[in-house]
């Protein structure tokens, strides 16, 4: 049993830590995720939803030092509690996420291991087993190092977390592990390549035959049945291949322009997800950026899931003279974790991704 609860506290331990730090490297994208939960259709807890960045704080901070804790032994009976309603409360949302299908990712891994629900709650059954052994049997949790420096151990994971938490809002993660990377070609990255598999579907075909109901299945050929056809429903029974960027577009009056804007050998994108929430001291930075960009012969463009009048009364209100075109807010959420943030690309390919506080450091 000593050998047991040895090997619970090393992989729950490390799993915690792994899990929180990952979350800590992108506190933004955990609170959009979070935001997702808080959302009408899932948990009907819109009251929270302005609190998320708070709480997705606080949460990824505490589950790391959780981990921190259970390795050093500090406060068994603290931390096998804790532990214990932690993976309770997680096991339940990704039961309910994958039982109703509400939210594809649980984003317990961030961008860097994508899960799907019911992966997510396979993962948190088993963090539950190895909690449970902890929890029945926490006398043989012992301590490593003198009591006396484990409140000193613990004190500095907070700081230390709190402190790399603070240079990730300000700046942007230290680890990009999503999509569009520096480096990555956005046009290449959204081409299927030849001889990808495609999606795989199981056609349920309706019919009256004989004054009887009966349903016949088959990959899309129409069935040779005598009867009446009342209706078809589809069912993906395999997924097929999806390449990494699928859900970027540059729109402007209804028109995808993607390709000619990427085509740019100098381009400067202003991205703001949202100008209703996009940050005051970013927006004043603006004229000066784009000013300079011109000046080294740049193209500079605003892109924005926000209205038309929003985007004008930016502009003037800022004197940004910024021409401004549509995209999908979550895909420009996952472009760049500031609002505004700068991103430079050249025929495409990005070189360069900046906070708005970093907006001196842009190379041009």
């Amino acid at each position: 049993m000593k050998l047991l609860v040895g090997i619970s506290r090393w992989v729950t331990g490390i799993l915690f830590i792994f899990s929180g730090f990952i979350k800590l490297n992108d506190p933004i994208g955990f609170s959009f995720k979070l935001e997702e939960y808080f959302s009408p259709s899932v948990l009907n807890l819109e009251f929270l939803a302005p609190f998320a960045l708070v709480i997705a704080l606080l949460v990824v901070v505490f589950e790391l030092v959780l981990g921190v804790m259970l390795l050093i032994g500090y406060l068994p009976k603290f931390t096998t509690w804790a532990l214990l309603l932690m993976v309770i409360f997680f096991g339940f949302l990704t039961f309910y996420s994958a039982y109703y299908n509400k939210v594809t990712d649980c984003g317990c891994f961030g961008d860097a291991i994508p899960l799907t629900p019911w992966q997510s709650f396979y993962k948190d059954m088993f963090l539950l087993v190895l909690i449970l052994i902890l929890f029945f049997n926490r006398e043989y949790i012992t301590p490593y190092f003198a009591k006396a420096s484990h409140r000193w151990i613990v004190f500095l994971a907070f700081m230390l977390s709190f402190v790399f938490a603070y240079y990730v809002l300000m700046y942007l993660p230290v680890f990009d592990f999503r999509a569009y990377k520096e480096g990555t070609n956005i046009e290449q990255a959204m081409t299927v390549p030849p001889g990808a598999p495609g999606a795989v579907y199981d056609y349920h075909w309706k019919f009256l035959v004989n004054g009887e109901e009966k349903i016949y299945t088959t990959r899309g050929a129409y069935p040779s049945v005598q009867g009446e056809f009342i209706e078809v429903e589809t069912e993906m029974i395999q997924k097929g291949y999806e390449p990494p960027i699928h859900d970027f577009s540059i729109e402007k009056d209804g028109e995808d322009q993607i390709s000619a804007i990427l085509a740019e050998d100098k381009l400067l994108m202003i991205v703001a997800y949202s100008l209703r929430r996009s940050e005051i001291d970013g927006l004043r930075k603006l004229r000066d950026v784009i000013e300079k960009a011109r000046n080294n012969g740049y193209r500079v463009i605003g892109l924005s899931a926000s209205g038309e009048d929003l985007k004008e009364e930016i502009n003037q209100k800022y004197n940004l003279d910024l021409d401004w075109y549509f995209s999908d807010e979550t895909a420009l959420k996952t472009i760049i974790r500031s609002n505004p943030g700068l991103v430079k690309l050249e025929e495409g390919t990005i070189l360069q991704k900046l906070h708005w506080n970093d907006s001196h450091k842009l190379e041009l």
